[in-house]
Protein backbone atom coordinates (compact mmCIF):
# COMPACT_ATOMS: atom_id res chain seq x y z
CA UNK A 1 0.00 0.00 0.00
CA UNK A 2 1.66 3.11 -1.15
CA UNK A 3 1.84 6.50 1.30
CA UNK A 4 -0.20 8.36 -1.47
CA UNK A 5 -2.72 6.42 -1.47
CA UNK A 6 -3.30 6.46 2.52
CA UNK A 7 -2.60 10.54 2.57
CA UNK A 8 -5.35 10.67 -0.53
CA UNK A 9 -7.81 8.67 1.42
CA UNK A 10 -7.19 10.30 5.01
CA UNK A 11 -6.54 6.85 6.01
CA UNK A 12 -3.75 4.81 8.08
CA UNK A 13 -2.03 2.38 6.09
CA UNK A 14 -2.54 -0.75 7.60
CA UNK A 15 -6.61 0.27 7.73
CA UNK A 16 -5.82 1.39 4.05
CA UNK A 17 -4.95 -2.29 3.07
CA UNK A 18 -7.51 -3.81 4.69
CA UNK A 19 -10.26 -1.66 2.96
CA UNK A 20 -8.43 -2.22 -0.54
CA UNK A 21 -7.86 -5.93 0.13
CA UNK A 22 -11.99 -6.52 1.00
CA UNK A 23 -12.36 -4.24 -1.97
CA UNK A 24 -10.67 -6.50 -3.77
CA UNK A 25 -12.03 -9.60 -2.62
CA UNK A 26 -16.02 -8.27 -2.77
CA UNK A 27 -14.90 -7.61 -6.35
CA UNK A 28 -13.75 -10.84 -6.50
CA UNK A 29 -16.47 -13.01 -5.63
CA UNK A 30 -19.11 -10.31 -7.83
CA UNK A 31 -17.39 -9.79 -11.15
CA UNK A 32 -15.16 -13.19 -11.41
CA UNK A 33 -17.81 -15.96 -11.74
CA UNK A 34 -20.08 -14.35 -14.40
CA UNK A 35 -17.57 -13.66 -16.42
CA UNK A 36 -15.67 -16.76 -15.70
CA UNK A 37 -18.65 -18.61 -16.72
CA UNK A 38 -19.22 -16.81 -19.77
CA UNK A 39 -15.81 -17.37 -20.87
CA UNK A 40 -16.29 -21.31 -20.22
CA UNK A 41 -19.45 -21.20 -22.58
CA UNK A 42 -16.97 -18.97 -25.28
CA UNK A 43 -14.39 -21.30 -25.48
CA UNK A 44 -16.84 -24.54 -25.50
CA UNK A 45 -18.51 -22.75 -28.06
CA UNK A 46 -15.32 -22.44 -30.43
CA UNK A 47 -13.98 -26.06 -29.74
CA UNK A 48 -17.27 -28.38 -29.18
CA UNK A 49 -17.09 -28.39 -32.57
CA UNK A 50 -14.39 -30.79 -32.49
CA UNK A 51 -16.74 -32.99 -30.58
CA UNK A 52 -19.48 -32.20 -33.78
CA UNK A 53 -16.86 -33.46 -36.15
CA UNK A 54 -17.55 -36.71 -34.97
CA UNK A 55 -21.13 -36.79 -36.36
CA UNK A 56 -21.19 -33.55 -38.22
CA UNK A 57 -18.39 -33.88 -40.93
CA UNK A 58 -20.12 -36.79 -42.02
CA UNK A 59 -23.41 -35.58 -42.10
CA UNK A 60 -23.32 -32.80 -44.11
CA UNK A 61 -19.98 -33.71 -46.39
CA UNK A 62 -16.73 -31.90 -44.44
CA UNK A 63 -13.29 -33.30 -45.27
CA UNK A 64 -10.93 -32.85 -42.70
CA UNK A 65 -9.66 -29.67 -44.72
CA UNK A 66 -12.91 -28.17 -44.56
CA UNK A 67 -13.55 -28.81 -41.16
CA UNK A 68 -10.24 -27.39 -40.05
CA UNK A 69 -11.32 -24.22 -42.60
CA UNK A 70 -14.52 -24.06 -40.86
CA UNK A 71 -13.47 -24.49 -37.01
CA UNK A 72 -10.95 -22.00 -37.47
CA UNK A 73 -13.19 -19.15 -39.85
CA UNK A 74 -14.70 -17.52 -37.13
CA UNK A 75 -11.15 -15.85 -36.48
CA UNK A 76 -11.09 -13.59 -39.72
CA UNK A 77 -14.10 -11.70 -38.57
CA UNK A 78 -13.00 -12.06 -34.69
CA UNK A 79 -9.33 -10.21 -36.13
CA UNK A 80 -11.19 -7.88 -37.70
CA UNK A 81 -14.19 -6.58 -35.61
CA UNK A 82 -11.84 -7.00 -32.22
CA UNK A 83 -10.53 -3.32 -32.26
CA UNK A 84 -13.72 -1.66 -32.90
CA UNK A 85 -15.40 -4.14 -31.02
CA UNK A 86 -13.30 -2.49 -27.82
CA UNK A 87 -13.38 0.89 -28.84
CA UNK A 88 -16.97 1.23 -28.93
CA UNK A 89 -16.71 -0.95 -25.33
CA UNK A 90 -14.25 1.74 -23.65
CA UNK A 91 -16.85 4.12 -25.52
CA UNK A 92 -20.30 3.16 -24.31
CA UNK A 93 -19.97 1.06 -21.47
CA UNK A 94 -18.37 -2.42 -20.76
CA UNK A 95 -21.32 -3.63 -18.74
CA UNK A 96 -23.98 -3.20 -21.62
CA UNK A 97 -21.49 -4.34 -24.54
CA UNK A 98 -20.26 -7.03 -22.81
CA UNK A 99 -23.88 -7.88 -22.50
CA UNK A 100 -24.60 -7.35 -26.25
CA UNK A 101 -21.63 -9.76 -27.11
CA UNK A 102 -22.51 -12.75 -25.04
CA UNK A 103 -26.29 -12.46 -26.44
CA UNK A 104 -25.31 -12.57 -30.16
CA UNK A 105 -22.57 -14.96 -30.27
CA UNK A 106 -25.17 -17.46 -28.34
CA UNK A 107 -27.42 -17.15 -30.91
CA UNK A 108 -25.09 -17.59 -34.04
CA UNK A 109 -23.36 -20.86 -31.97
CA UNK A 110 -26.73 -21.84 -31.47
CA UNK A 111 -27.85 -21.58 -35.31
CA UNK A 112 -24.50 -23.85 -36.07
CA UNK A 113 -26.81 -26.91 -35.49
CA UNK A 114 -28.65 -26.07 -38.97
CA UNK A 115 -25.22 -26.10 -41.28
CA UNK A 116 -26.49 -28.15 -44.19
CA UNK A 117 -22.80 -27.96 -46.31
CA UNK A 118 -19.65 -26.32 -46.08
CA UNK A 119 -20.54 -23.41 -47.38
CA UNK A 120 -23.32 -22.60 -44.59
CA UNK A 121 -20.72 -24.28 -42.12
CA UNK A 122 -18.26 -21.27 -42.97
CA UNK A 123 -20.83 -18.45 -42.85
CA UNK A 124 -22.25 -19.20 -39.89
CA UNK A 125 -18.87 -19.64 -38.35
CA UNK A 126 -17.60 -16.41 -39.93
CA UNK A 127 -20.82 -15.01 -38.18
CA UNK A 128 -20.11 -16.10 -34.49
CA UNK A 129 -16.71 -14.33 -34.62
CA UNK A 130 -18.45 -11.22 -35.73
CA UNK A 131 -20.50 -11.54 -32.84
CA UNK A 132 -17.95 -12.40 -30.31
CA UNK A 133 -15.25 -10.14 -31.03
CA UNK A 134 -13.92 -8.42 -28.46
CA UNK A 135 -15.19 -10.06 -25.73
CA UNK A 136 -12.03 -11.45 -24.50
CA UNK A 137 -9.47 -8.57 -24.31
CA UNK A 138 -12.53 -6.37 -23.32
CA UNK A 139 -12.71 -8.63 -20.10
CA UNK A 140 -9.39 -8.19 -19.59
CA UNK A 141 -9.38 -4.45 -19.86
CA UNK A 142 -12.05 -4.98 -17.20
CA UNK A 143 -10.21 -6.69 -15.14
CA UNK A 144 -7.64 -4.14 -15.20
CA UNK A 145 -9.80 -1.30 -14.19
CA UNK A 146 -11.34 -3.14 -11.10
CA UNK A 147 -7.97 -4.62 -9.95
CA UNK A 148 -4.47 -3.30 -8.93
CA UNK A 149 -1.68 -4.43 -10.37
CA UNK A 150 -0.54 -6.58 -7.60
CA UNK A 151 -3.70 -8.95 -7.70
CA UNK A 152 -4.24 -8.86 -11.33
CA UNK A 153 -2.59 -12.01 -12.20
CA UNK A 154 -4.11 -14.44 -9.47
CA UNK A 155 -7.76 -12.72 -10.89
CA UNK A 156 -6.77 -13.18 -14.44
CA UNK A 157 -5.94 -16.88 -13.47
CA UNK A 158 -9.32 -17.67 -11.78
CA UNK A 159 -10.76 -15.67 -14.82
CA UNK A 160 -9.23 -17.46 -17.31
CA UNK A 161 -9.33 -21.22 -15.70
CA UNK A 162 -12.98 -20.98 -17.69
CA UNK A 163 -10.20 -22.01 -20.67
CA UNK A 164 -9.15 -26.14 -19.16
CA UNK A 165 -12.69 -25.99 -17.22
CA UNK A 166 -14.67 -25.49 -20.33
CA UNK A 167 -12.93 -28.48 -21.70
CA UNK A 168 -12.63 -30.19 -18.22
CA UNK A 169 -16.65 -30.11 -17.79
CA UNK A 170 -17.59 -29.65 -21.93
CA UNK A 171 -15.70 -32.72 -23.05
CA UNK A 172 -17.55 -35.39 -21.79
CA UNK A 173 -21.49 -33.17 -22.07
CA UNK A 174 -20.22 -32.52 -25.57
CA UNK A 175 -19.71 -36.49 -26.11
CA UNK A 176 -22.83 -37.20 -24.09
CA UNK A 177 -25.40 -34.49 -26.01
CA UNK A 178 -24.19 -36.66 -29.29
CA UNK A 179 -26.19 -39.74 -27.74
CA UNK A 180 -29.19 -37.36 -28.57
CA UNK A 181 -29.02 -38.44 -32.28
CA UNK A 182 -32.36 -38.50 -33.95
CA UNK A 183 -34.15 -36.88 -31.04
CA UNK A 184 -36.79 -34.50 -32.48
CA UNK A 185 -35.52 -35.81 -35.87
CA UNK A 186 -32.13 -33.84 -35.40
CA UNK A 187 -28.73 -35.21 -35.17
CA UNK A 188 -26.78 -35.58 -31.73
CA UNK A 189 -24.14 -32.48 -33.20
CA UNK A 190 -27.13 -30.32 -33.52
CA UNK A 191 -28.78 -31.02 -29.85
CA UNK A 192 -25.01 -30.39 -28.97
CA UNK A 193 -24.80 -27.18 -30.84
CA UNK A 194 -28.26 -25.51 -29.24
CA UNK A 195 -27.58 -27.05 -25.44
CA UNK A 196 -24.45 -24.93 -25.56
CA UNK A 197 -24.93 -22.31 -27.53
CA UNK A 198 -28.26 -20.61 -25.65
CA UNK A 199 -26.61 -20.03 -22.00
CA UNK A 200 -24.14 -17.70 -23.51
CA UNK A 201 -27.84 -15.13 -23.96
CA UNK A 202 -28.96 -15.78 -20.59
CA UNK A 203 -25.49 -14.69 -19.06
CA UNK A 204 -25.69 -11.65 -21.18
CA UNK A 205 -28.77 -10.67 -19.54
CA UNK A 206 -27.30 -11.25 -16.24
CA UNK A 207 -24.39 -8.99 -16.76
CA UNK A 208 -26.87 -6.27 -17.00
CA UNK A 209 -28.24 -6.96 -13.93
CA UNK A 210 -24.65 -7.71 -12.10
CA UNK A 211 -22.04 -5.64 -13.94
CA UNK A 212 -21.02 -1.97 -13.17
CA UNK A 213 -18.77 -0.06 -15.35
CA UNK A 214 -16.20 1.26 -13.46
CA UNK A 215 -15.62 0.94 -9.30
CA UNK A 216 -17.00 4.36 -8.48
CA UNK A 217 -20.59 2.98 -9.84
CA UNK A 218 -20.17 -0.28 -7.38
CA UNK A 219 -22.77 -0.19 -5.76
CA UNK A 220 -21.48 -3.58 -3.15
CA UNK A 221 -18.50 -1.54 -1.92
CA UNK A 222 -18.56 0.93 0.90
CA UNK A 223 -17.46 4.56 0.28
CA UNK A 224 -14.10 3.37 2.23
CA UNK A 225 -13.53 0.52 -0.15
CA UNK A 226 -14.62 1.99 -3.00
CA UNK A 227 -12.31 5.28 -2.09
CA UNK A 228 -9.54 2.54 -1.39
CA UNK A 229 -9.59 0.90 -4.60
CA UNK A 230 -10.29 4.02 -6.80
CA UNK A 231 -7.49 5.84 -5.14
CA UNK A 232 -5.25 2.89 -5.11
CA UNK A 233 -6.09 2.54 -9.22
CA UNK A 234 -5.45 6.22 -9.48
CA UNK A 235 -1.61 6.24 -8.20
CA UNK A 236 -0.45 3.21 -9.73
CA UNK A 237 2.51 3.70 -11.76
CA UNK A 238 3.05 2.35 -15.39
CA UNK A 239 5.84 2.75 -17.46
CA UNK A 240 5.49 5.73 -19.86
CA UNK A 241 1.89 5.21 -19.67
CA UNK A 242 0.32 5.41 -23.94
CA UNK A 243 -3.27 6.98 -24.00
CA UNK A 244 -3.01 7.33 -27.40
CA UNK A 245 -4.74 3.75 -29.33
CA UNK A 246 -2.02 4.95 -32.62
CA UNK A 247 0.64 4.94 -30.87
CA UNK A 248 0.40 1.85 -28.79
CA UNK A 249 -0.22 0.02 -32.26
CA UNK A 250 2.77 1.23 -33.70
CA UNK A 251 4.96 0.19 -30.13
CA UNK A 252 7.18 -2.63 -30.84
CA UNK A 253 6.32 -4.23 -27.71
CA UNK A 254 3.01 -4.03 -28.94
CA UNK A 255 4.34 -5.41 -32.27
CA UNK A 256 6.23 -8.47 -30.16
CA UNK A 257 3.53 -9.24 -28.17
CA UNK A 258 1.35 -9.88 -30.98
CA UNK A 259 3.36 -12.37 -32.74
CA UNK A 260 3.80 -14.41 -29.26
CA UNK A 261 -0.01 -14.28 -28.68
CA UNK A 262 -0.32 -16.07 -32.59
CA UNK A 263 1.72 -18.70 -31.31
CA UNK A 264 0.31 -19.81 -28.30
CA UNK A 265 -3.40 -19.66 -29.66
CA UNK A 266 -2.18 -22.17 -32.94
CA UNK A 267 -1.12 -24.41 -30.26
CA UNK A 268 -4.18 -24.30 -27.33
CA UNK A 269 -7.06 -24.50 -30.59
CA UNK A 270 -4.88 -26.69 -32.86
CA UNK A 271 -4.91 -29.27 -29.91
CA UNK A 272 -8.38 -28.15 -28.26
CA UNK A 273 -10.43 -28.77 -31.32
CA UNK A 274 -9.18 -31.68 -33.09
CA UNK A 275 -8.39 -33.77 -29.51
CA UNK A 276 -11.42 -35.53 -29.75
CA UNK A 277 -10.55 -36.95 -33.53
CA UNK A 278 -7.03 -37.90 -32.68
CA UNK A 279 -8.45 -39.92 -29.32
CA UNK A 280 -11.17 -41.47 -31.82
CA UNK A 281 -8.74 -42.58 -34.11
CA UNK A 282 -7.39 -45.05 -31.24
CA UNK A 283 -10.88 -46.66 -31.17
CA UNK A 284 -12.83 -44.53 -28.38
CA UNK A 285 -16.15 -44.11 -28.24
CA UNK A 286 -17.67 -40.80 -28.66
CA UNK A 287 -18.21 -41.29 -24.70
CA UNK A 288 -15.02 -42.61 -24.22
CA UNK A 289 -13.67 -39.49 -26.61
CA UNK A 290 -15.26 -37.02 -23.95
CA UNK A 291 -14.43 -38.26 -20.47
CA UNK A 292 -10.54 -39.43 -21.94
CA UNK A 293 -10.32 -35.37 -23.90
CA UNK A 294 -11.22 -33.83 -20.36
CA UNK A 295 -8.06 -35.28 -18.33
CA UNK A 296 -5.47 -32.74 -19.81
CA UNK A 297 -7.52 -30.51 -19.22
CA UNK A 298 -8.02 -31.49 -15.84
CA UNK A 299 -3.43 -31.15 -15.28
CA UNK A 300 -4.06 -27.61 -17.17
CA UNK A 301 -6.25 -26.32 -15.07
CA UNK A 302 -4.32 -26.85 -11.78
CA UNK A 303 -1.23 -25.94 -13.33
CA UNK A 304 -2.47 -23.02 -14.74
CA UNK A 305 -3.59 -21.74 -11.19
CA UNK A 306 -0.08 -23.04 -9.44
CA UNK A 307 1.92 -21.35 -11.96
CA UNK A 308 0.02 -17.75 -11.68
CA UNK A 309 0.19 -17.81 -8.18
CA UNK A 310 4.19 -18.67 -8.23
CA UNK A 311 4.05 -15.52 -11.04
CA UNK A 312 2.45 -13.16 -8.46
CA UNK A 313 5.10 -13.84 -6.04
CA UNK A 314 8.05 -13.53 -8.10
CA UNK A 315 6.81 -10.90 -10.23
CA UNK A 316 9.12 -12.75 -13.09
CA UNK A 317 6.68 -12.89 -15.99
CA UNK A 318 8.87 -13.02 -18.77
CA UNK A 319 10.84 -15.17 -17.74
CA UNK A 320 7.92 -17.25 -16.92
CA UNK A 321 6.21 -16.84 -20.22
CA UNK A 322 9.34 -18.04 -21.90
CA UNK A 323 9.10 -20.99 -19.73
CA UNK A 324 5.84 -21.84 -20.26
CA UNK A 325 6.24 -21.49 -23.84
CA UNK A 326 9.43 -23.73 -24.21
CA UNK A 327 6.67 -26.09 -22.16
CA UNK A 328 4.14 -26.17 -25.22
CA UNK A 329 6.60 -26.96 -28.01
CA UNK A 330 8.33 -29.69 -26.28
CA UNK A 331 5.27 -31.57 -25.63
CA UNK A 332 3.78 -31.26 -28.86
CA UNK A 333 7.32 -32.41 -30.65
CA UNK A 334 7.34 -35.18 -28.06
CA UNK A 335 3.24 -36.35 -28.91
CA UNK A 336 4.63 -37.37 -32.17
CA UNK A 337 6.99 -39.66 -30.75
CA UNK A 338 4.51 -42.26 -29.52
CA UNK A 339 2.05 -44.27 -31.27
CA UNK A 340 0.54 -45.11 -28.06
CA UNK A 341 -2.25 -43.19 -27.34
CA UNK A 342 -1.38 -42.79 -22.88
CA UNK A 343 2.39 -41.77 -23.24
CA UNK A 344 1.12 -38.89 -26.44
CA UNK A 345 -1.73 -37.90 -24.26
CA UNK A 346 0.67 -36.91 -21.80
CA UNK A 347 2.98 -35.07 -24.37
CA UNK A 348 0.13 -32.79 -25.15
CA UNK A 349 -1.13 -32.65 -21.85
CA UNK A 350 2.19 -30.69 -21.32
CA UNK A 351 1.48 -28.79 -24.34
CA UNK A 352 -1.31 -27.73 -23.12
CA UNK A 353 -0.46 -26.79 -19.36
CA UNK A 354 2.25 -24.40 -21.22
CA UNK A 355 0.06 -23.21 -23.74
CA UNK A 356 -2.69 -21.91 -21.33
CA UNK A 357 -0.35 -20.54 -18.57
CA UNK A 358 1.75 -18.58 -21.00
CA UNK A 359 -1.87 -17.15 -21.91
CA UNK A 360 -2.61 -15.99 -18.04
CA UNK A 361 1.23 -14.86 -17.68
CA UNK A 362 1.07 -13.20 -20.91
CA UNK A 363 -2.01 -10.63 -20.58
CA UNK A 364 -0.54 -9.40 -17.60
CA UNK A 365 2.46 -7.96 -19.79
CA UNK A 366 0.78 -5.17 -21.93
CA UNK A 367 -0.83 -3.54 -18.99
CA UNK A 368 2.40 -2.71 -17.24
CA UNK A 369 2.87 -0.05 -20.03
CA UNK A 370 -0.56 0.35 -21.74
CA UNK A 371 -3.46 2.61 -19.89
CA UNK A 372 -7.11 4.61 -20.82
CA UNK A 373 -7.94 3.96 -24.43
CA UNK A 374 -4.94 2.55 -25.48
CA UNK A 375 -5.42 0.02 -23.27
CA UNK A 376 -8.82 -1.59 -24.62
CA UNK A 377 -7.79 -0.74 -28.15
CA UNK A 378 -4.38 -2.12 -27.91
CA UNK A 379 -5.17 -5.46 -25.78
CA UNK A 380 -8.04 -5.59 -28.63
CA UNK A 381 -4.78 -5.09 -31.86
CA UNK A 382 -2.60 -7.74 -29.92
CA UNK A 383 -5.69 -10.34 -29.36
CA UNK A 384 -6.80 -9.74 -32.70
CA UNK A 385 -3.98 -10.14 -34.59
CA UNK A 386 -2.79 -12.87 -32.66
CA UNK A 387 -6.14 -14.97 -32.09
CA UNK A 388 -5.62 -15.17 -36.27
CA UNK A 389 -3.24 -18.57 -35.03
CA UNK A 390 -7.10 -20.18 -33.63
CA UNK A 391 -7.66 -20.30 -37.79
CA UNK A 392 -3.82 -21.19 -38.42
CA UNK A 393 -3.40 -23.76 -36.00
CA UNK A 394 -6.90 -25.84 -36.67
CA UNK A 395 -6.40 -25.47 -40.41
CA UNK A 396 -2.37 -26.18 -40.06
CA UNK A 397 -3.41 -29.83 -38.97
CA UNK A 398 -6.19 -30.53 -41.10
CA UNK A 399 -4.42 -29.43 -44.24
CA UNK A 400 -1.42 -31.87 -43.11
CA UNK A 401 -3.83 -34.68 -41.85
CA UNK A 402 -5.50 -34.60 -45.38
CA UNK A 403 -1.67 -34.85 -46.87
CA UNK A 404 0.06 -37.09 -44.67
CA UNK A 405 -2.74 -39.33 -43.32
CA UNK A 406 -1.29 -38.41 -39.78
CA UNK A 407 -1.23 -35.81 -37.08
CA UNK A 408 2.14 -35.80 -36.24
CA UNK A 409 3.07 -33.64 -39.24
CA UNK A 410 0.65 -30.99 -37.74
CA UNK A 411 1.95 -31.44 -34.10
CA UNK A 412 5.44 -30.67 -35.37
CA UNK A 413 4.28 -27.68 -37.63
CA UNK A 414 2.63 -25.93 -34.57
CA UNK A 415 5.81 -27.04 -32.33
CA UNK A 416 8.25 -25.27 -34.72
CA UNK A 417 6.23 -21.83 -34.71
CA UNK A 418 6.23 -21.99 -30.67
CA UNK A 419 9.50 -22.40 -30.31
CA UNK A 420 10.40 -19.32 -32.65
CA UNK A 421 7.97 -17.39 -30.12
CA UNK A 422 9.99 -18.56 -26.92
CA UNK A 423 12.99 -16.39 -28.45
CA UNK A 424 10.45 -13.39 -29.49
CA UNK A 425 9.46 -13.58 -25.94
CA UNK A 426 13.11 -13.60 -24.90
CA UNK A 427 13.70 -10.51 -26.74
CA UNK A 428 10.99 -8.82 -24.75
CA UNK A 429 13.14 -7.96 -21.70
CA UNK A 430 15.25 -5.77 -24.00
CA UNK A 431 12.37 -3.13 -24.11
CA UNK A 432 10.03 -4.07 -21.03
CA UNK A 433 11.85 -3.26 -17.81
CA UNK A 434 9.41 -3.89 -15.12
CA UNK A 435 8.15 -7.35 -16.06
Amino acid sequence: MSVAVAAATGVEPDAQTRLLESAVAKNTRRLVPILGLAYLFNYLDRTSVGFAALQMNQAIGLTAAQFGWGAGILFFSYCLLEVPSNVLMYRFGARRWLARIMITWGLAAAATAFAVGPMSFYVIRFMLGVFEAGFFPGVIWYISIWFPARYRTRVLALFMASTPLSSLLGSPISASLLSMDGFLGLGGWQWMFLIEGLPACLLGFACLWKLADTPKDATWLDDDERAALVNELANEKHEKPKKDLWAAMKDVRVVLLTTITFAFTIGSYGIGIWLPQILKGHGLSNIAVGWVAAIPYLFATVGMVVWAQYVDRTGKKIYNLVAALILSAVGLAASTLFDAMIPALICLTLALIGTISARTVFYTIPQSFLTGAAAAGGLAFINSVGAFGGFVGPYLVGYLKDATGSYNAGMLGMAAILLVSVFIAGSLKLVIKNA
